[in-house]
């Protein structure tokens, strides 16, 4: 029988028979591609550009495939939940039989789960409210930058209608007998002219009055008249012809 140092040394040399026929075969191949280069006229640098646009491409088919896998990772039949527990999360499809929480709930629309179009509307209506909130806010901050510096409370009277006696302070719009009026310096108060009378020992005192005002009365009451009687000539004229 061999001793253990006679099979090491066989070993040993079998080992270099073997490492000779490789380097043999390698060189062979080496020879080889050398020739099919020379033939095509290629070098390194093409192999390696070939080589690496092949990784490139590799890598690129296998990220698609992991997306692809992850956008069909559902399983198939699988039903998404249309119920779920406010306190618990526990959910349900709303197929089979009803779990325990919600079998003998008979309003079951408070547990529905938001998905697609209601969760679509949800978010519009959400915009909404946001945009409406910002608009009466902007609406505030310029009412506020408008009204700056103005007097607060009633507005002392600027303008007098002589016939109904209303009167306007000249903010905010304008009243309907004094809206179509060209000249409305013809409707101001004179503060000026004010003539305040005092009443009797009561202490009733009468309400001001303006004599711009009168003068305008006794114009339009003038101006009536004569109309008055220009039309009542013309009325007897005209008898009289007849």
């Amino acid at each position: 029988m061999p001793s253990l140092e006679q099979i090491q040394a066989k070993m040993k040399k079998l080992q270099v028979q073997a490492d000779a026929l490789i380097a043999k075969k390698a060189q062979t191949a080496v020879d080889q591609i050398r020739k099919i280069m020379l033939a095509h006229g290629l070098t390194t640098e093409d192999i390696e550009a070939k080589a690496k646009a092949n990784r490139e491409a590799k890598a690129a088919n296998g990220s698609a495939s992991k997306v692809k896998a992850k956008a069909t990772g559902s399983p198939k039949g699988a039903t998404l939940p249309k119920f779920q527990h406010p306190k618990t999360g526990a959910t349900w499809t709303g197929h089979g039989r009803a779990p325990a929480w919600i079998a003998n709930v008979k309003d079951r629309s408070k547990f529905l789960i938001e998905t697609g179009a209601d969760a679509s509307h949800a978010a519009t209506a959400g915009t909404v409210s946001k945009a409406k909130t910002t608009v009466k806010k902007a609406a505030a901050v310029a009412g506020a930058v408008v009204h700056k510096g103005q007097r607060k409370g009633p507005q002392p009277a600027k303008y007098l209608d002589p016939k109904t006696g209303a009167t306007w302070s000249g903010r905010g719009p304008a009243p309907t007998w004094l809206a179509a009026a060209k000249d409305r310096s013809k409707f101001l108060i004179a503060a000026a002219d004010t003539v305040v009378t005092t009443g009797s020992a009561t202490g009733n005192i009468s309400k001001p009055k303006s004599s711009a005002v009168n003068g305008t009365v006794a114009k339009q009451a003038a101006t009536k008249k004569g109309v008055a009687k220009k039309a009542a000539a013309e009325k007897a004229a005209t008898v009289a012809e007849s």
